[in-house]
């Protein structure tokens, strides 16, 4: 039995390939106890787990990391500090960058082409030390310094990431913070990820690419990982819209602590070379996810101001809402949608069993906010959400489908639509678990991106792809697919885009900056390849129960989600399972 399993701020879910379900509730204090117990309402021994995780995410929002030196070359030492010169808020003097994560003592610069030295660095790091990342000038072409300091450090028994191994790119700020963020997050998801192994004979987790490695290799690099739970339901999402005819569409994943929304074009989630993650620059491949703090669990409260506001705290899954039972007292979006009657009173909750109206009532009293208020607030900030990855980048929604899911979603879903012009709600087969319906169905994938040496010279270019095209079938095995990217800009310009090909730059640079210029040289910046084995499980022709028309104001209440759709919206039943909500 294969298993795919989404941990959650609030819920864990999992879904087996013989298509039944489990969805319970977090357990934040230890996660692989929620893992273990999802996978075991089955009664079946799996054979494979796909696990989309958020320690790495938690561990750096939280900061809860190792002790991290850094090394480095002189006279840049205080490169993730200086950073870059855009401030965080352009207009709030108030703002400031997230703290360091190494200590100004804990950086240690060397002259990379000493031996003594280096030997001497390796006897002088602080005892506290639980690792070390190692970033040199341009190692993203010629890594062997680097890898003489990492050397001398590992014989001394230090756990070292190299900024070649995580991000070997180019931006000395970008690549020295992703090798520390990498090397801060190892502890704790090396040690999170090894007691998952024998939960199933094979455990594999999900990258913020969308591709699922081995656990070992998850636990080397978990700045890979910071991304892994959004990105599992962005890949069934995409398909889902793709099976009713929507090659363009917008995945809107509101769970119980966040909502993620992501961009499809072509029948493809739009990817990025790096993300920011609590502040900081992660430069690793990565689906282009953009997260808020807005979910069924986000608190409502009177501010300061006297204005209400939604989030970003959230009750998460212990106590949860109020009408969860479990101690909770402050008024949440779940405990609005219930009290609106979005939410049956008498439909069993996953997990929990029937809620709470009147906890709920009384604690939106308490707070003296109104349910209708607190919809309206959420779905502001959702909608804003959806706005950043279109119309932000010239991308007209209204052209789109928005594919509703996670346990919230499905519940505000129309609403959104309705305020941003769209037409079509799809809400997937399986909406509340889709996220592990991903898992399942995601393939082995490994990613590799590397520093293109002559950026006005190409002419090898196609025998550097091929080869890295290879390099990365190796690391997944027989029956790879490949693919092949590269990252280009206008001779002068201070960013690049990621296009197939060289020829196809100036039509993507029009579609995302409005403009070309087809007569100016061009610069290739680094190469990218991804090498894909598919999954084994078809996870369109899992047996699904059967839809119905409902023309609203309807409330339609599945196993794992619930669906509103609102008065001028009526619903029918779609391919694949889904349900296709038409204003």
């Amino acid at each position: 039995m294969r298993v795919g399993v989404d941990t959650g701020g609030t819920f864990t879910d999992a879904v087996a390939d013989d298509g039944r379900i489990a969805k319970v509730p977090s357990t934040p204090h230890d996660p692989g106890a929620a893992v273990r117990s999802a996978v075991e309402t089955f009664a079946t021994p799996s054979s494979v787990l796909a696990h989309g995780t958020t320690v790495a995410t938690n561990a750096l929002l939280e900061r809860k990391g190792s002790t991290v030196a850094l090394v480095t070359d002189r006279g840049f030492a205080d490169v993730i500090e200086i950073a870059r010169q855009d401030r965080p808020s352009l207009y709030d003097p108030f703002a400031d960058r997230p703290a360091p994560l190494v200590a100004r003592h804990h950086r240690y610069e060397v002259d990379g082409s000493d031996p003594d030295a280096i030997g001497a660095l390796a006897d002088a790091l602080a005892p506290e030390i639980d690792a070390v990342a190692v970033c040199l000038l341009h190692s993203d072409l010629d890594p062997s310094a680097e890898r003489a300091v990492a050397g001398a450090l590992m014989a001394r028994g230090h756990d070292v990431t190299c900024s070649t191994d995580v991000s070997p790119e180019f931006r000395e700020y970008e690549r020295t913070l992703t090798a520390v963020v990498n090397a801060y997050l190892r502890r704790p998801c090396r040690d999170y990820l090894a007691r998952l192994r024998g939960i199933a004979d094979d455990v594999f987790v999900l990258t913020s690419a969308g591709g699922l490695v081995p656990v070992g290799d998850g636990a080397e690099r978990p700045a890979s990982l910071l991304l892994s739970g959004p990105a599992g339901g962005v890949l069934a999402g995409a398909a889902a819209a793709a099976a009713n005819g929507f090659d363009d569409a917008i995945t809107f994943d509101m769970g119980g602590t966040s909502t993620d929304v992501c961009l499809v074009q072509r029948a493809l989630a739009e990817a990025a070379p790096g993300r920011l993650v609590a502040g900081f620059p992660v430069r690793v491949p990565s689906l282009d996810v953009h997260t808020i703090g807005a979910g069924g669990g986000s608190i409502a409260r009177i501010d300061a101001g006297g204005a209400l506001t939604v989030g970003p705290d959230s009750a998460g899954a212990d106590p949860g809402p109020a009408c969860y039972g479990h101690g909770g007292r402050e008024p949440t979006v779940t405990d609005a949608d219930l009290v609106l009657g979005r939410i049956p009173r008498d439909h069993p909750f996953p997990g929990l069993g029937t809620l709470d109206h009147a906890a709920a009532a009384r604690a939106l009293e308490r707070a003296g906010v109104a349910a209708d208020g607190v919809i309206r607030v959420v779905n502001a900030a959702m909608e804003q959400a959806v706005r950043a990855v279109t119309v932000l980048r010239g991308v007209d929604p209204r052209a789109c489908a928005l594919v509703a899911f996670g346990g919230a979603g499905p519940l505000h879903a129309c609403e959104l639509a309705g305020a941003l012009g769209m037409s079509t709600v799809i809400v997937p087969a399986r909406a509340g678990v889709l996220s592990a319906v991903g898992l399942l169905g995601a393939p082995r994938q490994r990613d590799l991106v590397r520093s293109w040496p002559t950026p006005g010279v190409t002419d090898n270019i196609d025998d550097a792809l091929q080869a890295l095209a290879s390099e990365a079938a190796a690391l997944v095995g027989a029956g790879a697919s490949t693919s092949v990217a590269l990252d280009v800009r206008y001779e002068g310009q201070s960013h690049e885009l990621t296009v197939p090909d060289i020829a196809s730059f100036h039509d993507e640079h029009v579609r995302r900056n409005g403009y070309a210029r087809p007569d100016a040289p061009v610069e290739v910046i680094a190469l990218r390849a991804t090498a894909r084995v598919t999954s084994p499980t078809d996870t369109a022709s899992l047996p699904v129960a059967a839809r119905h028309p409902a023309v609203g104001p309807a409330v339609v209440a599945e196993e794992d989600c619930t669906i509103w759709v609102p008065d001028g919206w009526r619903a029918r039943p779609g391919a694949a399972g889904a349900l296709v909500i038409e204003r």
